[in-house]
């Protein structure tokens, strides 16, 4: 990864205020390709805030978002996507009673012919390839999401993510409730992204994980950007103590 790449995505003094209660100040980071970068802090930190600032849920009191070298502005989520951007929410956001392969077009149905109608084969194709290139163990692309297990629907979830995405994936507590195996599988398909150079944001309370996962950790605190580590330079110790708040950098 050299330093010479332009960043997928670098915020710039993001500022965010609900009213006259500040969720987000200063706040800076670029994001290169290739890399995951892990954001940290307690519960109220504003992770999920800033989250939702760069998927489009709603925009920047103040700041600048630069996408692959580009200034942008999104109105709602839907801008958001076409620039290449996806979410994986910690409620994953899964139609339960469609099939695995439904889900994964959801919003962008494969359609054929004159009468435009569903190509079910060819979603189903291209649904079986990504799960198997991320290794998503599920019965079958026609299986239907609730019958799927907590990690195969987190998988689906990535591999969805991962279908839209042409430049960065944000992740929200994407093992949450999981086992050791269906975590440990699911961390795999990060990694699996990471080598196919996308640039990933990942949120997480997990600090096992998150020295397993990320080249970067940044730290929140009460809305504020404590500091950024590289994940080779620093201990567990030191990125609970810069979240508590017991040092500040």
């Amino acid at each position: 990864m050299g330093d010479t790449q332009t960043p997928i995505l670098a915020l710039r003094e993001i500022h965010k205020a609900f009213g006259g209660i500040t969720a987000i100040q200063a706040f800076n980071l670029d994001i290169m390709p290739g890399e995951i970068v892990a954001l940290v802090g307690d519960n109220g930190a504003g992770k999920s805030t800033l989250v939702k600032i760069i998927a489009g849920v709603f925009p920047a009191t103040s700041g600048q978002i630069v996408l692959g070298g580009e200034e942008v502005h999104f109105a709602n989520p839907r801008q958001s996507q076409d620039r290449g951007i996806q979410v994986v929410y910690q409620d994953l956001a899964l139609a339960d009673s469609q099939p695995v392969y439904m889900n994964m077009f959801l919003g962008r149905e494969k359609v054929k012919g004159l009468l435009r109608r569903l190509d079910r084969k060819a979603m189903i194709s291209e649904t079986e390839e990504l799960v198997r290139a991320l290794d998503v163990r599920i019965p079958s692309a026609r299986a239907r999401i609730r019958e799927l297990s907590g990690g195969q629907r987190q998988g689906v979830a990535i591999a969805r993510a991962t279908h839209g995405a042409g430049k960065l994936i944000l992740m929200d507590e994407p093992t949450a409730a999981l086992g050791v195996a269906e975590t440990a599988r699911v961390e795999n398909s990060i990694r699996t992204l990471k080598a196919d150079n996308r640039a990933i944001l990942i949120v997480s309370h997990n600090l096992d994980q998150v020295f397993r996962l990320a080249d970067r950790i940044c730290v929140l605190r009460r809305g504020v950007q404590v500091g950024v580590k590289r994940t080779s330079e620093t201990t567990n110790n030191e990125i609970v103590s810069m979240i508590t708040g017991l040092i500040s950098s």
